[in-house]
């Protein structure tokens, strides 16, 4: 049960908090904004609330929520019995009311960054087979993989001129529409993947065995990547987010789930590297949902889901285009 005294320690120890005594009842506020006020009798907790959401949080519980005065409904702003809530509840009212009133640099310095968001939902099994077949009825999807990584292809090594000119031809297959040097001209991505491939060594680690600080490796490496140049010069470009998730999929398939701008849009409104770093969360997560369903290694369930061709990583990422970026095309 919480009480007025626990009420007054967690405010007061919020950023430009202040309290105040007004026609006898006691407020908090940040500058001249109230965020929490109690009743005359202290027994009713108003507190700083979304009003779109006010009306679902008080039909959840109305024995512990309700509606403020007809005079304050258009604010944002509901009620709560301070005798039904519990310490924790209270603490995450009195917080969350706090944070509308306060810049979001400050609230940011006191609580730390926002968590990270979940995953999306994985795939079922069902889900991910039904989007292999779409994706395996695409003409050639297979050709320019194998040429690149087939079991007759030499290793993908960014150390020599012959895999950075293979890794630059398999991008282009995929329409990165990277631009190639004319004879005598500078090659700049080629001596961009040589300075980079000494600098960030990457884990070999299959995606659903990565460790967060790999992921952490791995999101850094593709922050670098994607930023290289390909074209120097009045109109500069660099390799940019798509092409640089594909080219580390090329150099480590069991690992990295690759995306493309949709699919980047659409899960996590950015293309940086902390959103690839959550990529490879989700990837991770759907790996091991996909294993723990089908009860299978991972080359088993690629094979059983008619794609023994490519990687858990691929599959994956093929049930992202079929669903995102087809039907954005679309």
């Amino acid at each position: 049960m919480a009480t007025v005294e626990d009420v007054r320690r967690l405010a007061v120890a919020l950023p430009r908090t202040e309290e105040h005594l007004i026609r006898d009842r006691v407020k908090f506020r940040v500058g001249r904004i109230v965020y929490l006020a109690l009743s005359r009798d202290e027994t009713t907790l108003g507190f700083a609330f979304p009003k779109e959401e006010r009306a679902a949080l008080v039909a959840s519980e109305p024995e512990k929520f309700s509606l403020p005065r007809t005079s304050d409904l258009r604010y944002n702003w509901a009620q709560a019995a301070l005798a039904a809530l519990s310490l924790p509840e209270l603490t995450e009212l009195v917080t969350d009311a706090w944070r509308m009133c306060v810049p979001a640099k400050v609230a940011r310095a006191h609580l730390g960054p926002d968590p990270a968001p979940p995953p999306p939902p994985a795939p079922t099994l069902a889900e991910l087979r039904l989007s292999a077949q779409v994706f395996a009825a695409y003409p050639g999807v297979d050709r320019s993989w194998l040429e690149l990584r087939g079991p007759a292809a030499p290793a993908l090594d960014l150390g020599t001129p012959a895999g950075r000119t293979a890794l630059h031809r398999w991008l282009n297959t995929w329409g990165c529409r990277l631009p190639y040097p004319r004879e005598g001209e500078p090659y700049p991505l080629g001596e961009g993947l040589a300075a980079w491939t000494d600098s960030h060594p990457l884990p070999d680690t299959p995606l659903p065995d990565l460790t967060d600080p790999e992921i952490d490796t791995v999101a850094t490496a593709y922050g670098e990547l994607a930023r290289l140049p390909v074209r120097c010069g009045p109109r500069p470009r660099s390799l940019g987010p798509t092409a640089a998730a594909k080219a580390l999929y090329a150099l480590r398939p069991h690992t990295v789930m690759p995306w493309d701008a949709a699919i980047a849009t659409e899960l996590y409104g950015a293309r940086d590297g902390a959103a690839f770093a959550r990529h490879l969360r989700t990837g991770r997560a759907w790996a091991r949902a996909a294993l723990a369903e089908s009860g299978l290694s991972a080359d088993a369930l690629v094979a059983d889901l008619g794609r023994p061709a490519v990687t858990l990583a691929k599959v994956l990422d093929e049930h992202l285009y079929v669903t995102i970026t087809r039907r954005a095309a679309g």
